[in-house]
């Protein structure tokens, strides 16, 4: 029997071209695997068929979109994960769960290797392949266009001269991923960065700046998971969804941003995650009303380091393991309702409650009646300055 590759296929020219380029150069037979994280588009069914017109022995397609968001998303959001303060990895979520179905089904079809359509120039291909030597450290990685010479203008000759049912059009000046999270657009003019963004390059989001009035949502978070929108449950998948295009019509969650990528280079990117910027400061306004002051101060610095690892491809390392315990037990507490204001895109908190607040009215009023015994001030100044009295009184004597 012929030994078997497992392809992470997107329907486009490269991977399509991919599925022969593999069998001719490594003698395998290519399976072809779509999964489907939200990234809308083609009709699934319509990808699963150019993948066996191009030469694929099979063609799975998986329908990932809630595993993504509960098992990817819901993570991500509890870690209020910004890499670099601004990047809401939307790229580098939706890659450790293709590779955990490439893993699966290499495993299941007896597969030696998986492959996936990544260059050798940036992040993706790292995130593939540690995390499929995570989950199966006995598959081969294969990256046609890196270890196999496949470029663009060979794709197309290939393509021709095979008759492949591949549409070529005006090549598009932009590289561009998507899910459900989000959208990642890049190269093309967009390589200069001083060359500023133009309206043509959004697709999930309109332009802030429009005259509409004000839209208003409040959002229930249970345990750091939003479950209800205006009261209305909702499952996280759907909580996306709906947010994508409630905040994506105020403009909200446009990011442009120069960001280090991981093998070493500095890339200028354009993000649209209008879901996943609302949600994200919603979530962290509710932890501001219910986590204490050091867990809170804390987590900060966990989510920064639990960022820079998914977007570094470790989501399946043991330290992200161990990050993840300690987050969801600070999530323990983060219930209750966030009302924010979309306009002009911004997504404004304007109200949280929460029946497991720290808040105390009668602690923070300064009115008549506070129970805050501001007596006690003068003492607690005095000790907590104490070390620093200590140290300036040594250096003013030397």
């Amino acid at each position: 029997m012929t030994e078997r590759v497992v392809l992470a296929y997107s329907g486009g020219l490269d991977t399509s071209v991919g599925i022969g380029w593999l069998k001719d150069a490594t003698g395998k037979d290519v399976v072809a695997l779509a999964v489907d994280v939200g990234q809308g588009g083609e009709d699934m069914d319509d990808i699963r068929q150019r993948a066996l017109d191009c030469g694929a022995v099979e063609a799975i397609v998986v329908d990932a979109k809630d595993e993504f968001a509960n098992d990817f998303l819901m993570p991500a959001l509890k870690a209020n994960a910004l890499y670099q303060k601004r990047y809401p990895l939307v790229s580098a979520l939706s890659r450790p769960v293709i590779a955990r179905h490439l893993a699966r089904v290499a495993r299941e079809l007896g597969a030696d290797s998986v492959a996936h359509g990544c260059t050798g120039k940036g992040n993706d291909q790292v995130r593939f392949e540690a995390a499929v030597a995570a989950l199966a450290p006995e598959l081969k990685s294969i990256a046609p266009i890196r270890d196999l010479a496949l470029t663009r203008d060979k794709a197309i000759i290939y393509a021709e001269e095979h008759g492949l049912p591949i549409k070529q059009s005006k090549k598009n000046p932009y590289s561009i991923d998507k899910n459900v999270w989000g959208r990642a657009v890049e190269t093309g003019f967009l390589e200069d960065p001083w060359n500023a963004p133009i309206e043509d390059l959004y697709e999930y989001t309109q332009d802030p700046d429009h005259d509409g009035p004000a839209d208003e949502v409040t959002i229930t978070f249970t345990a750091g998971i939003p479950t209800a929108l205006d009261g209305v449950p909702v499952t996280p998948l759907q909580a996306v969804e709906q947010l994508n295009i409630l905040a994506g019509k105020h403009g909200v969650g446009r990011i442009d941003i120069v960001e280090d990528r991981l093998v070493g280079i500095k890339s200028r990117e354009v993000y649209e995650a209008p879901a996943a910027m609302a949600l994200i400061a919603a979530h962290e306004e509710l932890e501001n009303l219910t986590l204490e002051r050091d867990v809170n101060r804390f987590k900060r610095g966990v989510e920064a380091e639990w960022s820079t690892l998914v977007y570094e491809g470790l989501w399946y390392s043991g330290l992200k393991r161990s990050l993840d315990v300690f987050i969801d037990h600070t999530q323990e507490m983060v219930s209750g309702d966030i009302r924010m204001t979309l306009q002009g895109g911004r997504a404004v908190v304007t109200g949280r409650k929460s029946p497991k607040s720290l808040y105390d009215f009668d602690l923070a009023t300064y009115d008549t009646g506070d129970t805050f015994d501001q007596s006690m001030a003068k003492g607690f100044i005095e000790i907590w300055s104490l070390p620093s009295k200590i140290s300036a009184q040594r250096d003013l004597a030397q």
